[in-house]
């Protein structure tokens, strides 16, 4: 039987499309999708280590969600068991479970779960799958076309690592191709095929990013092309064009493209971009889109986003859908597309906003008492006074009158703002005249008590973030510095992150925490600090983990090499990496050859020369006139040394490196104030000679005597000690990006 069985295998795969037949069976065969599985990225490492977690792949047909199941299940020591959703339910969910059991009670082994389509179980055939994914009798590897936060129970998203796969590029399908030509095995390697350039370029292009497309269409074309006297066959661009003529465009109703698509739209014709909203209105109607559910979209945003700017915008939109309506498809797309128009070249007012203001404070505020003069005075004037004192506004010039209209407890209240756009500019000049007007009349009290100011619409203000602190003033801002350098650098989850000068780990951390599916290496330069770092990364899970190295800069190219031969990384960032660098150009273009191309390095460097000078925070009567200005060149001098490589460069001096390095490098210096305590500490720190760096006094004692020295510290001393000072210093950030 296992025979007939094998037998029946080897037909199947030799009869089976080129996408099946070429489907990689290896990481190193992989196409794409470098941002989850390049090298050095987090899936790829638990692949090779065998460490997977539960996993939900999430992207467009023929980007290799199957494939990269089918990668692991070759790679993995677990027991690996398929199912598609379409085709099993609950009792092959209960059978994958027993076999599962049984694997992990009599041999120890783990079993992975692959489910096909995972969207397409219910809600009871998801849940029959949680407990045993929650307790570690599986690992869940699902695949979906769609999202899984809308598709996929949010008990399984919340226990499984997602990973969005994304359409493949024109290169990859170029590789793809180029794989199936050459594969004497699986694909085509043993016929003398003649791919013409334009045939292969109609192939990749309308193939739109699936690579099962493109070797459907190059199996086609070959299959179907009979071979000429020499031998070969000739694939022409007549040849391509007839194996796929369409492009297949991804659109599904009820996803996240048909939600994406119309969200772009709308935003298009929002922002006044007519290209833009045509070339989405176009995407919707090439993939058959409803265009009754398009005009519903633009008749709300007439009213949402035009409004009174231009009052006949919904007007001509209705117009249009009532013509669509009578002339249907496919004449309906002028009427569609000159809706479409209208709108985005519209006057743009959002003011009936103010209407969501007023349903706000309705479900806020206390409910009010409608004005007197506002009630109906048909039933019961006489007895209550209901509507007395109402004046009537058509018996006033210009059908108008200033009175309240407001409950007394909202006087004042601002729900509408006119803009100043279209039509209702001139709606904003007289709603603003009639306000001052009815505001002058309640002030002066015409039948109605005093209300109060005018005042906007409430603005939900924020309340206070400055909250006490446990932290040191530096341990603020160095957090400031951490958090202002992973703005500018903007990491995504699958990146990888170089430290450059990890010390305490200050960014390490954060960078785990802002990569969690790509990868941290930190670089330090002793011992004690590589030690500190593996110490604290111990607690996290192998995976988890960053690679410490250490090293220098000069030497970190090469360090680096020798633990990830032929990586590039996404991300350098650093805080003071040049502070110590004797040859800062070299130390800097040899680290921007670890970045991949439009990689980027940001850096946050300390700049001694314009930090506070001490000299500043002491009277100079006290010190004596002479003696003050001999210990201010002194100290001045301190920070013109050309031979000490943490002063002898300025904010010119990066910027002309940087800028040699990548012409569109930013430099940007910051100005820091901050308190600082003088402590016993510290002045040790300035004084005390025989220090491993030269300090403070063993400088100035060049310029000044040993006697002035001793005075300088004495009013130092008396002075400042326990004193919280104004600290000035200055903070460089550095950003680049390497180009090629």
């Amino acid at each position: 039987m296992e025979l007939f069985d094998q037998h029946r295998q080897q037909l199947v795969e030799a009869e089976a499309p080129l996408a099946a037949r070429m489907r990689p069976r290896r990481l190193d065969e992989f196409v794409g999708q470098d941002h989850i599985i390049g090298q050095g990225r987090l899936l790829r490492r638990a692949i090779q280590a065998d460490q997977l977690s539960s996993l939900i792949f999430y992207g467009p047909p023929g980007t290799g969600k199957t494939t990269l199941a089918r990668i692991i299940a070759n790679t993995t020591h677990a027991h690996f068991i398929s199912i598609n959703a379409v085709l099993d339910g609950v009792k092959d969910i209960r059978e994958a479970i027993a076999t599962a059991q049984d694997k992990r009670g009599l041999y120890g082994q783990k079993t992975i779960l692959f489910v096909d389509e995972v969207h397409r179980f219910n809600k009871a055939q998801q849940d029959a799958l949680l407990p045993w994914v929650e307790n570690g009798t599986v690992i869940l590897i699902g695949a979906t076309t769609e999202n899984p936060y809308f598709e996929v129970n949010k008990a399984l998203v919340s226990r499984s690592r997602l990973f969005q796969l994304r359409s493949l590029d024109e290169h990859d399908l170029r590789q793809i191709v180029a794989q199936a030509l050459a594969d004497g095995d699986r694909g085509y390697g043993k016929l003398n095929v003649q791919l013409a350039p334009d045939a292969l370029d109609h192939l990749v292009n309308v193939a739109n990013g699936d690579a099962r497309a493109v070797l459907n269409a190059l199996e086609l074309a070959i299959e179907t092309t009979p071979r000429n006297p020499t031998g070969s066959t000739q694939i022409t661009l007549d040849v391509a064009e007839e194996s796929i003529q369409r492009r297949a465009v991804l659109y599904d109703k009820e996803g996240d493209v048909h939600f994406d698509t119309i969200s772009a739209f709308i935003k298009s014709v929002r922002g006044s971009d007519p290209d833009a909203a045509l070339y989405w209105l176009a995407r919707m109607v090439y993939a058959g889109e409803d265009p009754r559910f398009i005009f519903r979209r633009l008749v709300i945003l007439a009213s949402e986003d035009i409004g009174l700017g231009d009052p006949q915008a919904v007007v001509v939109v209705t117009a249009c859908a009532e013509a669509f309506d009578r002339i249907g498809m496919p004449e309906g797309r002028y009427p569609l597309a000159q809706a479409t128009l209208y709108l985005a070249t519209a006057p743009k007012s959002n003011s009936v906003m103010g209407f969501f203001d007023a349903l706000a404070s309705v479900e806020r505020d206390r409910e009010s008492d409608i004005p007197t003069h506002l009630r109906d005075a048909n039933r019961d004037k006489n007895s209550f006074g209901h509507g007395a004192g109402y004046l009537y506004p058509h018996a006033y010039r210009d059908h108008w009158v200033a009175q309240q209209y407001l409950p007394g407890s909202l006087q004042g209240q601002v729900f509408y703002q006119p803009s100043n756009q279209g039509y209702e500019e001139t709606i904003q000049q007289q709603v603003a005249r009639q306000r001052e007007a009815q505001l002058a009349a309640l002030v002066e009290g015409v039948g109605v008590a005093l209300p109060e100011v005018l005042t906007f619409s409430p603005t939900h203000s924020s309340s206070d973030r400055w909250l006490q602190r446990t932290i040191s003033q530096t341990g603020e801002r160095l957090a400031e510095v951490r958090d202002r350098l992973f703005a500018l650098a903007q990491p995504q989850r699958h990146h990888l992150i170089l430290d450059l000068n990890a010390g305490s780990g200050l960014l390490t951390w954060e960078a785990l925490r802002r990569v969690p599916e790509g990868g941290v290496y930190a670089c330090v330069r002793t011992q004690t600090d590589a030690a500190a770092l593996i110490e604290q990364a111990a607690v996290l899970p192998d995976l988890a983990r960053p690679t410490v190295i250490r090293s220098t800069m000069a030497e970190l190219p090469h360090r680096f090499a020798e633990i990830e031969p032929a990586l590039r990384v996404d991300h350098l960032i650093g805080r003071n990496v040049l502070l110590s660098e004797l040859d800062k150009a070299t130390a800097m273009q040899s680290l921007v050859m670890l970045l991949r191309p439009q990689g980027k390095m940001t850096l946050a460097e300390s700049v001694p020369r314009y930090t506070q000078r001490i000299y500043r925070l002491l009277d100079a009567d006290r010190l004596g006139t002479k003696l003050y200005k001999r210990l201010a060149l002194a100290e001045e001098a301190i920070y013109q040394d050309d031979a000490d490589p943490m002063v002898n460069w300025d904010i010119e001096t990066l910027t002309s490196l940087f800028s040699a390095i990548a012409p569109a490098a930013k430099v940007q210096l910051e100005i820091t104030h901050t308190d600082l305590r003088v402590t016993p500490a510290l002045l040790d720190r300035w004084f005390q000679p025989g220090q491993a760096r030269p300090s403070y006094g063993d400088r100035l004692a060049h310029r000044l005597t040993d006697k002035d020295v001793t005075t300088v510290r004495d009013l130092v001393t008396k002075t400042l000690s326990q004193q919280v000072v104004k600290w000035e210093g200055a903070i460089a950030f550095i950003q680049l990006q390497k180009t090629d």
